[in-house]
């Protein structure tokens, strides 16, 4: 696999679509600290990490009614053509009502955030 944010992002967008409780996704420190934020932000009701085996990532979805929270998530940034944003040039989306994902060199954290820190880095994803 030679995105393993994209596959996580794929499994998120389908386990909303089938309207299913949670999904479990491969363990790494980057997807668990996405989901961490997703959770802070209020797009997933629950994370949990679980040591079975292999370690997976336990994510507990979202619903208002038959509606998902999340209602579209892209990756912005691919292994073929990486997209980095500066502290002034971070984008908005939806006009703020979305969240934009930025991996900087103080961790993992929203474009709000880093407006905030005034620092840039890697769009990872934009979720809304």
């Amino acid at each position: 696999m030679t995105d393993p944010i994209s596959d996580m992002l794929t499994r998120l967008r389908n386990a909303n679509s089938a309207l299913l409780p949670q999904v479990e996704i491969p363990h790494s420190k980057l997807k668990e600290s996405i989901a961490q934020l997703l959770k802070r932000e209020g797009y997933v009701s629950e994370v949990a990490v679980e040591d079975k085996p292999k370690k997976t990532i336990k994510i507990k979805l979202k619903y208002v009614g038959r509606k998902p929270v999340i209602v579209g998530l892209r990756r912005v940034s691919k292994p073929g053509l990486r997209q980095y944003s500066g502290a002034k040039e971070i984008p908005r989306v939806l006009g703020g009502l979305g969240t934009a994902i930025l991996s900087t060199s103080e961790g993992v954290m929203t474009a709000v955030q880093a407006r905030k820190k005034n620092v840039g880095g890697e769009m990872l994803c934009i979720v809304w």
